[in-house]
């Protein structure tokens, strides 16, 4: 008898735990303005229009998107342009 009882326990923990969310960020000329966002390419120019242009590649963590942005752009909130 315990041991579906055990095994439910299990289970709700295990479900109950956060997990790390697997998330892709991206840098962006957005506006004249470097930004560093989790949304994809798609989703970033439904929300910001036509101003949009990536400015690297796909990142796994968003302290390499932010270091990438800094080393090479001057940081989130420099001045950019998609030209």
């Amino acid at each position: 008898m315990r041991t579906p009882l055990a095994a439910a326990f299990v289970a709700a923990v295990a479900l109950a735990t956060p997990t790390a969310a697997l998330a892709d960020y991206f840098v962006y000329c957005a506006n004249g303005r470097i930004e560093v966002d989790g949304r994809d390419p798609e989703q970033m120019r439904i929300a910001r229009g036509s101003g949009v242009c990536q400015m690297g590649p796909r990142f796994r963590y968003l302290s390499d998107a932010q270091e990438f942005a800094r080393r090479n752009l001057g940081g989130a909130g420099r001045a950019c342009s998609c030209r």
